[in-house]
């Protein structure tokens, strides 16, 4: 993976991993997992369990303590109305940035051209 791509992820993927549980709760593991279903092959599990550590802090989720039948309890974390709250402020700013990049990416976008150019 990238520089720019890691970069990028580092600010995203908290909302990616806060949709992810808004279709339903999940473990860590199974995270990763679904992540690297749907192509973020590279991310960490480390990575993966440092943000859901963060998230939880944050109170953007509740999590229950699950029984595993190999080793200890899995951590089960299910995002509750804060994270809810949080994940629809992530689709807002994510909608307004992905419009103005997808503008200045746009081959005849004229807003960027001065007069002197014609």
């Amino acid at each position: 993976m990238g520089k720019q791509m890691t970069e990028m992820l580092k600010g995203t993927l908290e909302g990616i991993v806060l949709a992810l549980l808004a279709g339903r709760a999940a473990y860590g593991y199974e995270i990763t997992t679904q992540l690297r279903e749907r192509g973020f092959e590279e991310i960490a599990e480390g990575t993966v369990y440092a943000l859901l550590v963060r998230i939880e802090q944050k109170g953007l989720v509740d999590v229950e303590k699950v029984p595993s039948e190999k080793g200890p309890p899995r951590k089960v974390f299910t995002l509750n109305t804060q994270g809810e709250q949080e994940l629809a402020e992530f689709w807002r700013t994510w909608t307004f940035l992905t419009e103005r990049i997808e503008q200045l990416h746009t081959p005849n976008n004229t807003e960027n051209t001065s007069e002197g150019d014609n």
